[in-house]
């Protein structure tokens, strides 16, 4: 539930008998205590996540071909620098009551180990790769077995900067060097011959199992991991699958039931960026009824149109009928599977 009350609505509370006078203000000044639990995103948080998103793009796929000219050492001490200044101004943060700010800086400290691994990898003799696949911007754009080590590292360097700094954003550049592992373990077996095909199978797979895995952890652990989590399963599932082409009206048929399925988990789980994709993909499918299928219709976009209408009258239908909806369909389900579902989050 995300109402909010004032000092009004809790003096219209004591007038209509519901709290005794004085209550209304031990309750208003405890809720102020209390700003994290009612869930309020303001506009310093969106700066705190672009912020972190700035420097994770500046010392990744941002790096440019003349950071490789200043050699392995002065890369692996600004590597070292980075993360273990941003590690301390975490933690001081995390002191000083600022827990969104200072999990934003572990999660960027997080995204430079693979830096740190790369240059030492160099430095001590130990890397798998020549000098024409070297370049590091190449880690977030080839499929290379030889990453594996960056990754792995990130991965414990995560799980251990979620131990110091427990903050849900720390899942994403853990769950986005799985997806890189994933591709690179796949390069192993495949060999060279590893193709685009083949890449969007092990995403879809891989971001597949990756929801799975975070289903089982939503609602079980006190702060909400599941929401980066989902986010980097579904990039990794719903980009796997747009990407992959058919040829048959049946397959783009069933391309748009699995996004309408989508939009289905966003109102069981309450979950809207299964909704966001969900309703990219449905997007999609139409756009191209339009432009392949029902080029020379005058009714479609008509269709399309009321269609449009539909989903926002249904929006806010589930906007003010959000939890019963959500309890319906739960209540629709085999026992075993409303079991296995995760507890609502209000």
């Amino acid at each position: 539930m995300t109402e909010r009350f004032d000092a009004r609505d809790l003096a219209r509370a004591v007038s209509a008998g519901v709290l005794q006078p004085g209550q209304d203000q031990a309750l208003l000044a405890f809720l102020r205590q209390q700003p994290a639990a009612r869930g309020s995103f303001q506009l310093a948080h969106v700066a705190f996540y672009f912020g972190a998103l700035l420097i994770m793009g500046a010392m990744g796929w941002l790096l440019t071909e003349a950071w490789m000219t200043i050699g392995d050492s002065a890369l692996l001490i600004i590597a070292l620098v980075y993360i273990t200044g941003l590690t301390l101004f975490a933690l001081s943060l995390q002191r000083r009551g600022q827990p969104i700010a200072a999990g934003v800086l572990a999660a960027v400290a997080v995204s430079i180990v693979p830096l740190a691994v790369f240059a030492i990898e160099r430095l001590a003799g130990w890397w798998p790769l020549d000098d024409a696949q070297g370049d590091y911007h190449q880690y977030y754009t080839y499929v290379q077995g030889g990453w594996l080590a960056m990754e792995a590292a990130t991965v414990v360097a995560g799980l251990l900067m979620l131990r110091l700094i427990p903050y849900p954003f720390i899942v994403m550049p853990i769950a986005l060097a799985l997806w890189f592992m994933s591709m690179d373990l796949s390069e192993w077996f495949y060999g060279d011959m590893f193709s685009w095909e083949q890449r969007r199978t092990v995403s879809l797979w891989f971001g597949l199992g990756l929801l799975l895995v975070f289903v089982g952890v939503d609602g079980r652990t006190r702060l909400d991991y599941a929401a980066w989590g989902y986010l980097a399963g579904l990039l990794a599932f719903w980009g796997g699958l747009t990407s992959m082409q058919s040829d048959s009206e049946l397959g783009k048929a069933l391309y748009c039931l699995v996004n309408l399925g989508l939009m289905g988990l966003a109102v069981l789980l309450r979950r809207p960026v299964f909704m966001v994709f969900g309703a990219l993909g449905v997007a999609a499918y139409l756009g191209y009824l339009s432009y392949e299928v029902f080029a020379d219709s005058l009714l479609f976009p008509v269709v399309v149109t009321l269609v449009g209408l539909g989903v926002i009258a249904l929006g806010l239908l589930y906007q003010k009928r959000r939890e019963q909806l959500s309890d319906a369909l739960r209540a629709r389900l085999p026992r075993w599977l409303q079991e296995a579902l995760p507890a609502l989050r209000r």
